[in-house]
């Protein structure tokens, strides 16, 4: 959000949040520091997540006897199937096991409010909406190991377009993988690989959005938070218990929806000027005392090249503005 105090032809900025910036985003973390230092919070059984300070590395336990619990880090933005992203980052499985038709580990985006709701079951594949995830399912004596890149629309389907959506691998134990998933909206599609450090093993998965199980095309979803995932499982048996190390997190996101944010006065009416982008909805607000926020004009929606909200009413004295964007 954008905001700004006009008081008669005098300009201030104010509470920016956004970078202004015609580049893409990123989030980086090594974990040379305390990741809850630096944006990161928990959510769940927090002895899940330790802090490796002498390693500086993040010590993860996927644990689906306890609740949903997650290491998160919100983005900021929220992505959708008509967005530019990737995710990068190193991982270690010391060891991994699990019990009937098995369980996986996580580690990928999804809805930070969806996510830690109550009603929000992954181990029923119909109560777990807006995912975009990397998992592994270790052996089990029903099923193979599978590396599987995971989308779950705004309707808890998931994609599916066969058995070329996973691979049959097996991480090593004690080896250090990197794992690179890059989603491209232009084809609506998502690369994945996993390779060992020394390059000699490892994965590429290609999975283009497009069916779900049950047949019905697959809408689209609305992630805003990377985040690590210890699911819950059903209670019938169906398990998983592994426990390993993350590092070299790094999330390229698309570019803020509001950039080079300008505004004046033309003849007598307050307009802001800023770069849009499409997929997104903008209005101008105001208050003049921050008690409440209104209105200041129609909902506009983005074009990606100039948007110019107006407000034609403006009150006497002085008032701040901020422009609210919001996906559809």
């Amino acid at each position: 959000v954008y905001m700004l105090k006009v008081q008669l032809s005098v300009l201030a900025l104010a509470g920016m949040s956004l970078v202004s910036t015609s580049r893409a985003a990123t989030i980086v973390e090594d974990f040379s520091t305390n990741p809850l230092q630096d944006g990161w919070q928990t959510f769940g059984d927090t002895d899940l997540f330790k802090w490796n300070s002498t390693n500086q590395n993040l010590e993860v336990t996927w644990d689906s006897s306890q609740f949903n619990s997650y290491l998160y880090h919100p983005l900021g933005t929220i992505l959708t199937r008509d967005d530019d992203f990737s995710l990068t980052f190193d991982l270690q499985l010391n060891q991994a096991v699990a019990a009937g038709f098995g369980s996986e580990l996580a580690i990928g985006f999804l809805n930070l409010v969806e996510a830690t709701s109550t009603n929000f079951n992954r181990s029923t594949g119909a109560n777990s909406p807006d995912l975009v995830e990397f998992t592994i399912f270790p052996p089990t004596e029903f099923s193979d190991p599978t590396v599987w890149p995971v989308f779950a629309d705004t309707n808890s389907d998931f994609n599916w377009n066969g058995t070329n959506d996973y691979a049959i691998y097996t991480p090593n134990p004690g080896d250090w993988y990197h794992i690179v998933m890059t989603y491209t909206a232009s084809n609506q599609t998502m690369v994945t690989t996993m390779t060992n450090y020394e390059q000699t093993s490892g994965v590429a998965i290609i999975d283009p959005l497009g069916l779900t199980f049950n047949g019905s095309p697959f809408t689209d979803f609305r992630v805003d938070t990377v985040s690590i995932n210890s699911y819950q499982d059903d209670g019938l048996g169906d398990s998983i218990s592994a426990q390993g190390a993350l590092d070299n997190f790094a999330i390229i996101l698309p570019p803020p929806p509001i950039q080079n944010l300008a505004g004046a006065f033309r003849n007598g009416v307050w307009q802001v000027q800023f770069s849009d982008r499409t997929n997104w909805v903008y209005t101008l607000e105001r208050t003049s005392g921050f008690g409440s926020w209104g209105d200041a004009s129609d909902p506009a929606v983005g074009n990606g090249t100039t948007l110019v909200l107006q407000d034609t009413n403006s009150p006497a004295g002085h008032a701040y503005y901020r422009v609210r964007a919001n996906r559809p």
